[in-house]
Formats: structure tokens, sequence, C-alpha cells
């Protein structure tokens, strides 16, 4: 004897398997963004903030602060901070400055990518202004001192993941644009 296929339940199956890989699919397509928004709520990996305004609270502590710059490979650049740490205390506006210079004869749009270290002190770390929120021209041969407006939060004294953190290294690493790659494709 053979047994009669099910149509309705091979219905349902059909129907649940094309609904997971529709769900995979666009979980895995809203990935990045949503980790993105979490990486900078929170200060995981060492993202910090965007901030409005200083603290007014400025404790007595103070922190050393320390500057990093690299360049992605291949891209014609050179990028380096122009003092290696400043000390300030904490919830005291900073003001420190990078050099970018273009290596080439062509112009160059890129973006500065950022993050501190230790990582946990990532959400105390704020900036005011800096020139990693947006994509930068650097004409050939140009040379320009980019500026960052930064403060420790106050809290980071209350944390005790973070309270006896005495040093930070903030990161940058500066990336050819990729919308600016876009652009370039569609001209």
């Amino acid at each position: 004897m053979t047994q009669q296929p099910n149509r309705k339940r091979m219905a349902m199956t059909a129907g649940i398997t094309v609904a997971v890989v529709a769900g995979m699919a666009g979980l895995a397509a809203s990935a990045v963004p949503l980790y993105d928004a979490f990486c900078q709520l929170t200060g995981y990996g060492g993202t910090t903030q965007e901030a409005t305004a200083a603290p007014s609270q400025i404790l007595d502590r103070q922190i050393e602060v320390r500057f990093d710059s690299n360049v992605a490979p291949g891209l014609p650049v050179e990028f380096r901070p122009n003092q290696i740490s400043e000390r300030l205390r904490i919830g005291e506006t900073g003001l420190a400055f990078y050099t970018v210079r273009n290596l080439s004869n062509e112009p160059v749009v890129a973006r500065a990518t950022y993050n501190v270290t230790p990582h946990d002190a990532g959400q105390y770390f704020a900036k005011l202004e800096c020139f990693c929120f947006q994509d930068r021209l650097i004409g050939p041969g140009e040379e320009a001192e980019l500026p960052v407006v930064f403060f420790v939060d106050p809290e980071i004294a209350s944390d005790p993941n973070t309270a006896d953190i005495g040093t930070l290294t903030l990161s940058y690493t500066f990336f050819r644009s990729t919308d600016a790659a876009a652009d370039t494709a569609g001209s």
C-alpha cells in the first residue's frame, strides 16, 4: 500500500520554510545598522559617544588621553596626531589636532573611523566636534589640521568596570570613503 501525500501538510512545510528563509534574509540585511546603533548606544567595542554639551561636573581626578592614528592600505595619505597625549581632569573639555596630508596627485575622499581603548571606557568618551563625523575631501598634495573636541564623562569614575582607568587611547583610522566610490561610479 502506498500512502498518499498530504498536500495540506506539504504546503504548510513549504510556507514555513519560505518564511524562515525570508526572516533570515531580513535579519542579515539589518544586522550592520542594528549593530552600529547598539555600539553607539552602549559604547560597546570602544565606540565613543557624540555630545552636544560638556558636562557641568569636573572632577579633581585626572586622566591621560593618548592619541593614535592609522591609514588603511592603499590610501595615499599621511595621518598623524600632533601630540602624543593630553592630561586633563575628568569632565574637562580637551582639544587635540591631527594632521592629514594627501601624498598623491589626485583628490582623495576619506573618512576616519574611531574607537577608544580600553573598550569599557568607550561609552564615557564623548566628542563635541570631530573631523570623523563626515567625509573629508583632501586635494592633491593638501595638508590640513583636523580638530577633535572631547571630554571624559564623570560617570566613568562611578562605574566599577572603569573606575580605576587612568589612561585612554583614542584611535583613528582613515579609510577611502565608500560613499565617494559610489558617487564616482555613478558619474
